[in-house]
């Protein structure tokens, strides 16, 4: 069960992490094509990214947590 977890949790990660380029990429080419659209906001224009890069650190720690309780139980003689 524990290792059904663990393969989850990589895939959770992995998803997550595929998500954040993706977008990134996609934020970096709308700028580039619609840059006019980027300057009415008073924001600058990655900060999208930098909030979806802040919710990724904050999932991969919980994920990591997880993963590292996951892999000391499964060390751990029963």
């Amino acid at each position: 069960m524990l290792k059904k977890l663990n393969y989850v949790l990589n895939i959770l990660i992995g998803s997550f992490i595929g998500v954040f380029i993706g977008r990134g990429a996609y934020v970096l080419w709308d700028y580039r094509t619609h840059p006019d659209l980027y300057a009415l906001q008073s924001a600058p224009w990655y900060t999208s990214i930098l909030v979806n890069g802040i919710f990724l650190i904050v999932v991969l720690i919980v994920a990591g947590i997880i993963k590292l309780a996951i892999r000391k139980k499964i060390k751990s003689p029963q």
